[in-house]
């Protein structure tokens, strides 16, 4: 059977090390770090992970603030309220939840975002950087972040001679994820829908993530006995044997199947979701380092 990845635990580890750098800046440089959360609309699910961003902030120290903004809020308020929080020196960090309502444009929106306030790394400066090889003076997108931290658990900083496979080519998660991984000198195949023989590709994984949305399409006969199998998938699907009208939530990789083969595998939930509020939390604590001219922790 294979080790199960505590993201759980390893998200805690995290948080603890941000609470102790809030704690120290506040002391040396009478700084607190500080995060402003925008949300537009009413979709629950946002709102549900906008309410867990603000209260882990309050739980490690930060300012915390939010701003709910009307489902018909426009383009030029948003963009309005983005310069307000840019220029206000209390905050080091600003996350607008997306998606944002169909009527507004999120790449205009998430680009007016001071870079080294882009706590979700989305910026093409950030980007950029990763993309680069600058590990040290940019923002890392916080999922690929934190799911590096569990890849890194398992194997050391050092990926040399392992092959890992990005199922996934997208700016949020599998492009930087693939440029994390090639950083640590893993030989990287960025797979996706288009990819001729996919279930081969993956095979040949000593490192396989998993990112396409859509519920357990990776079988176990697609995992490499040994492989460590990181999972960022989240899909919600029926469970009558729960009830009627009743779900449940599954990854992109068939857990029960893919367990048996991998030495290590990341659980959903539990594995990679607690790790992005994690990484959120980190890259705020180490914006507001660098605002104040102070070295940032390391993750």
């Amino acid at each position: 059977m294979a080790v199960v990845i505590d993201g759980k635990a390893k998200a805690a580890s995290v948080i603890e090390t941000v609470r102790k750098a809030a704690e120290g800046l506040a002391q040396q440089a009478g700084v607190k770090p500080g995060l402003a959360v925008v949300i537009v609309g009413n979709d629950p699910a946002s709102h549900a992970y906008v309410n867990s961003k603000s209260k882990t902030a309050k739980e490690c120290g930060f300012k915390s603030v939010q701003h709910t903004l009307p489902e018909e809020t426009t383009q030029a308020e948003l963009e309005a309220l983005v310069a307000t929080l840019n220029a206000d020196a209390s905050l080091h960090g600003i996350l607008v939840q997306l998606p944002l309502p169909g009527h507004l444009n999120s790449d205009t929106v998430i680009q007016s975002i001071l870079p080294e306030k882009d706590v979700d790394g989305l910026s093409v400066l950030n980007a950029g950087k990763l993309a680069t090889g600058d590990l040290e003076t940019g923002l890392i997108s916080c999922t690929p972040a934190g799911s590096m931290l569990l890849v890194r658990s398992i194997h050391g900083d050092d990926l040399s001679g392992l092959n890992a496979v990005v199922i996934g080519r997208s700016n949020l998660f599998g492009k930087p994820m693939g440029q994390l991984l090639l950083n640590a000198n893993a030989t990287v195949t960025m797979a996706h829908s288009r990819t001729k023989d996919l279930a081969a590709v993956c095979k040949s994984a000593d490192i396989l993530v998993a990112a396409v949305g859509r519920p357990q399409m990776v079988k176990g006969d697609w995992v490499k006995p040994g492989a460590t199998v990181i999972d960022v998938g989240i899909n919600r699907i029926p469970a009558p044997e729960k009830g009627e009208g009743k779900s449940r939530l599954v990854g992109d990789v068939a857990y029960d199947e893919a367990s048996a083969v991998a030495a290590a595998i990341t659980p959903v939930p539990g594995g990679v979701g607690p790790m992005t509020i994690a990484m959120l939390m980190a890259n705020t604590v180490i914006a507001a380092h660098r605002a104040v001219g102070k070295p940032a922790p390391k993750f």
